[in-house]
């Protein structure tokens, strides 16, 4: 009798963590979704038109204590020199007629300076008056804001994020997570491969634009949003079109900043929005490109096809009923292949960086680039050659596995070349930060920032890449 009531037990116990693990393997995707949705909504409310008058208004009324601020030491100035010239004497100022106080100002009769001091008054009056304008406005958008619930949840969470004002140190457990989530991203055929890539450059490109907005440009958002994303769509479906798309959707920017708008477009707004394009859009899509190579022809396996088999054989036991059916059966190709073992090299290139440049770090890299030095003062000459040293350790064990001849000396290029491209765009993304006063793009990831913080190493590495799997491998394998 025990017996049975232990072993239906251990059912009930069985049969709950079975349910429990469902249940998380279910709601994973619904909460992935929630937090995807809620971070775009909340950068798209931070790039819209309201938001862009609070920062156009925050412009003009700092503009305008600036010019309080001149006003007033030029009325200092004035009176100063005032009270100097009238101690003097007459002897000290028959000369020229100037006074001797370091040119402040010249003499002027007392009329003069009346006049002068009316004029000075009715500007500050009228840079009061112009503050207060501003001042109503924003109460007035502020208490339109505050009356959503959700508002007034996203005012009570902002605090709590403002208090939490010391960074945690990464965590190498969710970096590698991280890793592995990007690895099955890779390996999960053309169609998801891509999608979750235009998921990933909207958030990226309303990131930037909401940067950009911070230092009073106002580029074209919607435009610059579907064209980045119809550069994947384009590369995947039809790639001899791809090279098309940036100057096409840069012609419907043109048109649109022309015809629709009010006000004559700056230079800054326009660069700004082929720049999103450029840089957050047509460069990165090379690496759908990439992808994409190798699925018409009969790829040979690469050494670790055993494992990869074993791997997907497991997938489809254990999760087939979960896990799309493209996700297993989608055929590996040799860029994605290539893909692989580029961004983890790319990855791990990053984190050498890091732990050399903090242990080891003595020599900053502002001494040999000081432009690099003045954009990221923290980082270090060690701090590159241990990035390219991991970097290249990484390549060289994916030039063995993809087979490619002389596997060390390929390999070691490679790796290196795709730290300092990495390099580069870390340098990039700091920079545009640093202009724009921001420590990070978003608070999208914990511990690392937004999506622009976590893929700026990768976006200079796409066009080389395309060029090293579609014309330099080729070559040396013949």
């Amino acid at each position: 009798m025990n017996n049975n009531n232990s072993n239906s037990n251990n059912r009930v116990v069985e049969k709950k963590r079975t349910s429990t693990g469902f249940s998380f393997w279910y709601k994973l995707p619904k909460k992935a979704y929630r937090v995807y949705t809620g971070y775009a909504k909340q950068l798209w409310k931070d790039t819209d038109t309201s938001a862009r008058s609070r920062i156009a208004n925050d412009k003009v009324a700092q503009t305008i204590r600036d010019m309080q601020h001149v006003l007033n030491n030029e009325y200092y100035c004035a009176a100063t020199t005032t009270t100097t010239t009238t101690s003097s004497g007459d002897s000290e100022s028959e000369g020229n007629g100037d006074t001797d106080n370091k040119g402040l100002v010249p003499n002027a009769t007392e009329d003069e300076l009346i006049t002068n001091e009316k004029a000075k008054e009715q500007l500050l009056e009228a840079c009061n008056t112009m503050l207060t304008v501003l001042d109503d406005q924003e109460d007035k958008s502020k208490a339109v804001i505050l009356t959503t619930p959700e508002a007034e949840a996203e005012k009570a969470s902002s605090k709590v994020t403002k208090n939490k004002t010391k960074k945690k140190p990464r965590s190498v457990l969710f970096g590698a997570l991280m890793g592995l989530t990007v690895a099955g991203w890779v390996f999960s055929g053309d169609y998801i491969f891509t999608g979750l890539f235009c998921l990933v450059t909207i958030l990226g490109q309303l990131e930037y634009y909401r940067m950009i907005m911070n230092t009073g440009v106002f580029p074209a958002r919607r435009i610059s949003v579907v064209g980045a994303t119809s550069m994947f769509v384009t590369a995947l479906f039809a790639p001899d079109l791809h090279q098309l798309c940036l100057p096409m959707f840069g012609l419907w920017a043109m048109i649109w900043k022309l015809t629709m708008r009010r006000k004559i477009a700056t230079i800054p707004e326009i660069a700004a929005t082929f720049t999103g394009m450029f840089y957050l859009g047509y460069v990165p899509s090379f690496w759908i490109r990439i992808r994409t190579i190798g699925q018409s022809e009969l790829m040979e396996p690469t050494r670790l096809f055993p494992i990869m088999a074993a791997m997907r054989k497991f997938l489809q036991q254990k999760f087939g009923f979960l896990v799309p059916t493209v996700l297993i059966s989608s055929p590996i190709t040799s860029g994605a292949v290539f893909i692989f073992w580029s961004w983890i090299s790319l990855a791990f290139s990053d984190v050498g960086a890091y732990f050399v440049g903090r242990k080891f770090g003595k020599t900053k890299l502002g001494q040999i680039s000081p432009a690099a030095g003045a954009t990221s003062p923290n980082k270090s000459v060690e701090g590159v050659i241990g990035g390219c040293i991991a970097s290249s350790l990484f390549s060289i064990a994916g030039a063995w596995a993809q087979k490619w001849p002389h596997f060390i000396l390929t390999g070691l290029v490679h790796g290196t070349l795709l730290a300092l491209l990495g390099l580069i765009g870390d340098l990039t993304a700091s920079m545009l930060k640093r202009d724009a006063g921001l420590k990070d793009f978003g608070n999208l990831i914990p511990e690392h920032g937004g999506i622009m913080d976590r893929v700026d190493s990768f976006i200079w590495t796409a066009p080389y890449s395309f060029l090293v799997i579609n014309f330099v491998l080729p070559a040396i394998m013949k």
